[in-house]
């Protein structure tokens, strides 16, 4: 019977010491999450086990997740694998909550040592991922003559090594029980004190400081007792002193981890990360990573779409925030809250009935709270932070003028001030170009790409203008940079985008040129709309007029002047079609001794002069080439260079090359002035130039003085044609058995020749 009624009394103050701890048991939620992978146990007795927690192999994440369920009991109890540590319930907030054994010393006459058979140890020693919790648990000592220590290993520097060691403990003393004050643990009857973090092995034992004989133990405890438990579900009671013997094991939380790497690593690893749900987040540990699902979320982070909307306005939860007269509206991963008709308010914090005197009064308390607030920061701030902002502001702008090269840029305008073909370029302040942009409102982009952004502006002599801003600053390219100023400074010809002045206080330095307001050559040639207004007698007006500025560069200004990035992207059109040549960055000055630089190759794929990538040798001639492949986009509306096009059509030059010498020139030029019978021997004759442009060898090309005469002299002639036309019926006549008259070309056994330098007819 003995046996049997300890058992009994054990049993009971087990039960009672639970029930007073408050195991925290996971509870089952209202919302159907799935917490464990498919075919796998959701739960042993009253505990849940989500992934990546299961008791297979199958369903868990690694081993030391592996969990046990034993049925040998009254009811099912939940175990670490081959452990016998019992687990009361597991949380996907990353804690874990067990039962762990307590340390007893109970004292025997003459010695301050427990050695009888009820003296007791323990041990706790957790895998890798799992840490005794720092914040959630102490370390208690409850006796009258006792001191007690724990001490084991704890995580360092994120990882578990052996040579991490720690060791603490406290000190309880006291006369009798009655000395002992409930709630308390200051040293009398109870002591505590706390653990290190990232503790994963903790040993606890007791000392007693007297020798005791049976005489003088009648009026104090026996026994005295150590253990790490959970604070929140522990209060002290001086009855504890007495009835502890009996009671094995006290609630524990532990800290997991799902790996032991930091999420940046982690996140390397796609088949290894965790976090598996599209609506989760990753997030250190003090020994690894955990995942969570996102606000507005709720279920299991670490199964494909774990995480699943909450419905705040159905489901009760802490951060449901709708008040009385209020709508609730769920949204994905959100709500949102409306006051109801004839209620006015905001929906979180309240929802009034409309009031037009409330109305009034709050009107009034925004008024005078905002102009408190604003007197108070005018006070505090005032003007000696205004005078510090200015003269931050000025140094930066004055660094920003020096980085951008703009004292070497004064150096070189003022020698080249005296040339009669100087254009004044103004220097802009960085206020003046803000205000002419609105801030540089993304409204008044007008352009963008790889290169920045163009912006239109408006100066305060209602100019407007276009404000070049790079994307990216390199001061490799501030050279490039001046270099474009200084040649347009040099250039005027009115078929050349006029560069009006430069700001360089900003962090990228701005160019400001005049604005053209119809976009660019290639946004009219490769939109089917636009390219359908694209007549062949406004093309070839287009093509005539960039051919007179390169001749210009090439002939006229001193000294020339290489483009090196002509395309149809550079090409400017005004409301009456007008070429506009733009971009003079890459352009280089020829010295007067030279026909030929030796330069990094540099220009545009599709374009780009093959002699000169071959050879680096920069000449006129490379122009000539590009201009002809923006002459072969005139007539063919497709784009230089596409890698969509068949293997043989991606470069178009080669690609009309190959058309002409195989007579297939009418199945590549654009439907849109192919349609016209009458401009056949235009289309012919402008293929034949093109062709000339695209010669291989530099030498075998025309120069540009030739072709702008060619293309000058075949307009002017077709006009002299047409007037003729209107006066004369003999024309028909002298048409018969005839191709329609083109520039620079013959025709027929009755030929008109037309010499491309001189325009004279022969």
């Amino acid at each position: 019977m003995a046996p049997n009624y300890v058992m009994i009394v054990a049993l009971i103050t087990f039960i009672c010491f639970s029930l007073s701890f408050g195991d925290d048991v996971m509870l089952p939620t209202s919302h159907n999450y799935l917490i464990a992978k498919p075919n796998c146990n959701e739960r042993c007795g009253d505990v849940n086990i989500p992934f990546p927690f299961g008791m297979t192999r199958d369903c868990i994440l690694q081993d030391g997740f592996l969990v046990t369920c034993n049925y040998t009991f009254q009811s099912p109890r939940l175990f670490f694998n081959d452990t016998t540590i019992q687990i009361t319930s597991i949380s996907l907030a990353g804690q874990l909550n067990v039962l762990h054994f307590i340390s007893k010393d109970c004292y025997r006459a003459g010695a301050g040592i427990s050695t009888d058979e009820t003296g007791t140890g323990s041990m706790l020693t957790l895998q890798s991922l799992f840490t005794v919790s720092s914040t959630a648990n102490k370390f208690i000592a409850i006796g009258c003559d006792t001191y007690a220590i724990v001490q084991g290993y704890y995580t360092k520097f994120g990882a578990k090594i052996e040579d991490s060691s720690y060791i603490t403990g406290c000190t309880s003393m006291c006369y009798s029980i009655d000395d002992a004050v409930n709630d308390t643990c200051s040293g009398v009857g109870c002591c505590e004190t706390s653990i290190p973090k990232g503790a994963w092995n903790i040993t606890t034992t007791l000392r007693s400081y007297y020798n005791y004989t049976y005489t003088n133990m009648t009026n104090n405890p026996s026994c005295s007792y150590a253990f790490v438990v959970d604070q929140a579900n522990f209060s002290f009671s001086k009855s504890y002193l007495n009835n502890l013997l009996h009671t094995e094991k006290l609630p524990l939380v532990l800290d997991w981890a799902v790996g032991e790497d930091k999420c940046k690593i982690a996140k390397t690893n796609s088949t290894a990360y965790a976090c598996k749900s599209n609506n989760s987040y990753c997030h250190d540990d003090s020994n690894g990573y955990r995942c969570s699902c996102m606000q507005g979320y709720d279920g299991n982070p670490y199964l494909i779409d774990g995480c699943q909307d909450i419905n705040e306005c159905v489901d009760p939860h802490p951060d449901y925030r709708c008040v009385k007269n209020a709508i609730c509206n769920n949204t994905v991963g959100s709500y949102t809250c409306t006051c109801r008709p004839d209620f006015s308010g905001d929906g979180s914090t309240e929802c009034n009935r409309d009031n037009p005197q409330r109305k009034i009064q709050n009107i009034y308390l925004i008024i005078g709270i905002t102009a408190g607030v604003a007197l108070m920061v005018i006070i505090v701030f005032g003007w000696s932070y205004t005078a510090f902002q200015r003269r931050k502001m000025s140094m930066m702008k004055m660094r920003f003028f020096q980085e951008n090269g703009g004292l070497v840029l004064l150096q070189r305008l003022k020698v080249e001030e005296g040339s009669s073909n100087t254009n004044t370029v103004k220097i802009f302040t960085a206020e003046e170009l803000e205000k002419a942009t609105n801030g540089f409102d993304k409204d008044r982009v007008v352009g963008q790409g790889g290169f920045g952004t163009v912006y239109k502006g408006y100066l305060k002599d209602n100019c407007i203008v276009a404000i070049k801003k790079s994307k990216v600053i390199d001061r490799n390219q501030i050279e490039q940079f001046i270099n474009e100023v200084l040649v347009l400074s040099q250039i005027n010809h009115r078929n050349v985008v006029k560069l009006l002045g430069c700001c360089l206080e900003t962090e990228v330095p701005l160019l400001v040129y005049e604005f053209i307001s119809n976009g660019t050559l290639s946004e009219h040639l490769h939109d089917k709309l636009k390219a359908s207004t694209l007549s062949l007698d406004i093309r070839l007006k287009v093509a005539a007029e960039t051919a007179g500025v390169l001749s210009y560069l090439h002939s006229a200004a001193y000294p020339p002047i290489i483009h090196r990035d002509i395309k149809s992207v550079n090409i400017l059109l005004d409301k009456n079609y007008t070429a506009k040549v733009s971009d003079f960055g890459a352009s280089r000055l020829v010295p007067a001794d030279q026909t030929e630089l030796s330069t990094l190759v540099q220009g545009t794929l599709g374009y780009l002069d093959p002699e000169y990538l071959q050879t680096s040798q920069l000449t006129e001639k490379s122009d000539v080439y590009s201009f002809g492949v923006v002459l072969v986009e005139l007539l063919t509306g497709r784009k230089a260079l596409c890698f969509q096009r068949p293997e043989e059509e991606r470069s178009l030059a080669q690609y009309f090359i190959s058309s002409v010498e195989k007579g297939h020139l009418f199945d590549i030029l654009d439907d849109n002035i192919v349609c016209d019978e009458g401009n056949v021997g235009q289309l012919k004759n402008a293929a034949v130039l093109a062709q000339r442009c695209l010669n291989v060898k530099g030498d075998d090309r025309p120069t540009m003085k030739e072709v702008a005469a060619e293309l000058e002299a075949g307009s002017r002639l077709k006009h002299s044609w047409a007037q003729i036309d209107q006066h004369s019926e003999e024309i028909e006549s002298l048409m018969h058995d005839t191709q329609p008259l083109g520039f620079g070309y013959e025709y027929s056994e009755h030929s008109v020749h037309i010499d491309s330098i001189t325009s004279h007819v022969t």
